[in-house]
């Protein structure tokens, strides 16, 4: 019998190749949302509906997504996650699950969301899965003096899909540079939030600058004006990651 309703938090990560984006969405679309609430519904035998922290697109990975539901059954949670574990694709994994406050909501609780992109220099059989491709070497400095333009409070509608959703495109941002790992060039960004594909709009441009294909001025242009440039294409999903989401 159902008991007390709990509100848990959880913690997932996944491979997002082979989905339609977090989204729960009509039609026969696999979503990562829509797998975890098929799991946790038929395990606990209720409707579940699960928040998420982020709404990644289509072909974007998570290593924090956070997202939080409630449940009348009394299963411990140990068990819970394992089971919903055994249920999922190989795909996603829930990495931690906790009973939070009554009041805690994954998406309007977040106080800060972080993004990782992963860029190479040239296509990889086996890194393209987690990978945008820049075919060539960036000039990193130029991608590097755009990055520290962004931190602060400012209009991104230059940088994002319209989306029905939007209440507004203010977002301040409080880190943002192109560092290297390895193989990789990897550009770090955290936000209070962000809005729909502007990471990648934003790498994109600087990719392009760092390919010498976009003056640093017309970036800069685009930040100011509020007006993308027509031939601004968002970066490859495939190297954008849902790295963190920070909780007060």
């Amino acid at each position: 019998m159902a008991g007390t309703m709990r509100t848990i938090k959880m913690e997932i990560e996944y491979d997002g190749t082979g989905f339609s984006g977090w989204q729960r969405q009509s039609g026969a679309l696999t979503t990562v949302q829509g797998a975890i609430e098929a799991a946790l519904g038929r395990i606990t035998q209720e409707k579940i509906g699960i928040i998420g922290a982020g709404r990644t697109d289509k072909g974007v990975h998570a290593r924090g997504q956070v997202a939080s539901f409630t449940t009348g059954s009394p299963m411990p949670l140990g068990r819970l996650i394992h089971s919903c574990n055994s249920l999922l694709p190989d795909t996603i994994r829930i990495t931690a699950m906790r009973q939070a406050p009554e009041s805690f909501h994954a998406r309007f609780s977040a106080t800060s969301r972080g993004y990782r992109y992963f860029l190479l220099e040239r296509p990889s059989a086996i890194d393209s899965r987690f990978a945008g491709c820049s075919y060539g070497k960036p000039d990193v400095a130029a991608m590097n003096r755009l990055a520290a333009m962004l931190p602060g409070t400012r209009d991104f509608a230059a940088f994002s899909k319209e989306d029905s959703d939007q209440q507004s495109t203010i977002c301040t941002v409080t880190e943002a540079r192109w560092c290297r790992s390895g193989r990789y060039h990897v550009f770090r960004i955290k936000a209070n939030r962000f809005l729909r594909s502007m990471v990648r709009f934003l790498v994109a441009g600087m990719i392009e600058a760092g390919m010498g294909r976009l003056e640093e001025e017309e970036f800069v242009g685009m930040l100011e004006s509020c007006r993308r440039l027509p031939n601004l294409k968002p970066a490859d999903a495939a190297g954008l990651f849902l790295w963190k989401v920070g909780y007060d």
